[in-house]
């Protein structure tokens, strides 16, 4: 891929949730992973996330950083499904 799309200033910060805190993030929210938004393995930004982090598998939390006018930071969560 020749563009980095987070290096774009529409799209929100991206980070993937490391396995031993997904638990804790779910009991957090109160929410089971499949209740979660999704993003598929096939956005490019999943694409730069592995060159960042290595192979993310199905079923993989990601951590999504908003900018609000209102809130400032908003957090978001969802959850990575097949193409």
């Amino acid at each position: 891929m020749k563009f980095n799309v987070l290096e774009h200033e529409l799209v929100p910060e991206h980070y993937l949730v490391p396995e031993e805190e997904e638990a804790i993030v779910l009991e957090r929210l109160k929410v089971k992973k499949e209740n979660l938004p999704k993003i598929r393995k096939s956005d490019p930004v999943l694409r730069i996330l592995e060159r960042q982090y290595g192979h993310i598998p199905i079923g993989s939390l990601i951590k999504i950083v908003r900018k609000s006018p209102t809130a400032g930071r908003i957090i978001v969560y969802r959850v990575v499904v097949r193409e």
